[in-house]
């Protein structure tokens, strides 16, 4: 049961996000309960306990900007976490990291139900296994890193390479298909950003399905660091007590690490490896612990993860990745060469690529995709140097199909079409299985390289090189002039 209110504190200290608040009497609020904070022109400031520094005194970070604040300022006990709106009230609506609505639509019902964002991960032996594929219609990621329903997959890649383009599209590819609820959560996005997904999804028609929550990059860094529990907290609500599936997205993980180390920072904490708090892998697993499937009803999890400096080996990017069960690694040199979406076949991976969970042919031929593309890079510092001439007849028949099966696992997006006006594909995975096993046994090997790049299906890679091949017969061939 919930306590009611008391206003006994008063603020003491403020340095930027960080506020101290002294209790005339009673026992401290303990840490993460949510304290409001009244200004002289009665505005509140939601902050979070974070320290006890004696017997009177704790440390709060504010989760709204302290503008106007002072000392003196009363500061309310709410008794207990950070509530936030959850249920029916909320689907179709922005809100942020408090549960403010933050779009036009009117303020919710004041009756609506509120739930706590900070609570345990469900116990393990409640917990379901991940085992059911949840196909996504990208080739790529369908082939070699698989999803599971109520499992956990993560989109790492540097600046640029097309991450939160990902994300959109598997939204698009996902929610169409999905009978449950959405959760999407922008940690440190762009106001930009933000208007783009609530603009596609209301174009879409899935927005009455979908909750959004932001977090965005003018915002104190707490309330960054806050959003994915926030987003947790509806999530959970639909799974446990409505028993629904939820499809969580949140993009970016690492800006929630990031917010993470500037708490920290604030808090006074030394920090740790590289600059990070040193509670790094606590926070972590504190959001990542709680996706999970309990009973009938599952929350499953894509996460976009910022790799700063393309450093994979960079400490948040590693505690983030102990956490997920699919990796999808998005690679610069792919999207330099125009290989979209630049996923990286080598280096993502999935635990469900067992032939227990999708079968003999799906985990082969994802095996000897792996490996004629590793063969070929293998090879590439011997083909830049010397050329393709100087390999044997072997090594050149794999080098020539390796390039060919790189060329088919690239596909038009839809959220893309409208710059590159190509509409987008959605490819079940038997297709793509089968396009691969037909490259992979020769019987595209006369084709061009170009009949199978941003293409669907084996089926229309045929279409195009017939048509390429009757353009070719039907052009004049020019006599060469006279001497």
């Amino acid at each position: 049961m919930q306590l009611q209110p008391t206003s006994d504190g008063k603020v003491v200290a403020i340095r930027g996000a960080v506020v101290d608040v002294a209790f005339a009497a009673g026992e401290l609020p303990p840490i993460e309960d949510a304290l409001l904070i009244e200004d002289a022109e009665s505005r509140t400031v939601m902050a979070e306990v974070q320290a006890h520094l004696d017997e009177k005194t704790v440390r709060a970070i504010a989760l709204q900007a302290t503008t106007g604040l002072r000392r003196g300022d009363c500061v309310v006990r709410v008794g207990g976490p950070v509530a936030v709106p959850v249920g029916d009230d909320v689907l179709g609506r922005l809100i942020d990291v408090t549960g403010r609505i933050c779009d036009n639509g009117g303020e919710l019902r004041p009756d609506v139900p509120r739930r706590p964002i900070h609570r345990a991960p469900p116990p393990f032996a409640s917990q379901t296994g991940a085992s059911d594929l949840f196909a996504t219609g990208i080739k790529v990621i369908d082939l070699l890193a698989p999803l599971a329903q109520g499992g956990k997959a993560a989109m790492f890649g540097g600046a640029g390479v097309g991450k939160t383009v990902l994300v959109m599209e598997l939204i698009h590819a996902m929610v169409a298909s999905y009978k449950g609820i959405s959760v999407f959560a922008g940690v440190g996005e762009r106001s930009r950003e933000g208007h783009e997904m609530l603009l596609d999804m209301t174009n879409s028609g899935v927005l009455d399905r979908t909750v959004l929550v932001y977090g965005q990059m003018n915002e104190p860094p707490g309330a960054r660091w806050r959003v994915p529990m926030t987003a947790m907290a509806i999530a959970e609500y639909f799974r446990d007590e409505r028993h629904q599936n939820v499809l969580l997205l949140m993009d970016n993980v690492f800006r929630f690490v990031q917010a993470g180390a500037e708490v920290s920072g604030l808090l006074g904490r030394l920090p740790s490896r590289v600059g990070y708090q040193p509670t790094l892998a606590s926070e972590v697993a504190a959001l990542q612990e709680r996706i999970a499937s309990v009973g009938d009803a599952a929350v499953t999890a894509i996460e976009a993860v910022y790799v700063p400096a393309d450093d994979f080996t960079d400490p948040a990017v590693t505690t983030i990745a102990a956490h997920v069960d699919s990796m999808v690694v998005l690679s610069r040199a792919m999207a330099a060469e125009g290989m979209y979406p630049a996923i990286d076949p080598i280096a993502s991976s999935s635990i469900l690529l067992d032939p227990l969970v999708v079968g003999e042919d799906h985990a082969y031929i994802a095996i000897e995709v792996r490996r004629a593309i590793e063969h070929y890079r293998e090879l590439q510092d011997v083909i830049s140097l010397l050329g393709m001439e100087e390999l044997g007849a072997e090594d050149r028949r794999i080098v020539e199909r390796a390039r060919k099966l790189q060329r088919f696992l690239t596909q038009p997006f839809v959220v893309t079409e409208g710059f590159t006006g190509v509409p987008g594909r959605s490819v079940a995975v038997a297709d793509t299985i089968a396009g691969c096993r037909a490259i992979l046994a020769g019987e595209c090997d006369g084709w061009r390289e170009s009949s199978l790049y941003m293409v669907g299906t084996l089926g229309e890679a045929r279409e195009k090189e017939e048509a390429a091949r009757t353009g070719d017969a039907a052009r004049p061939i020019r006599e060469a002039p006279a001497a």
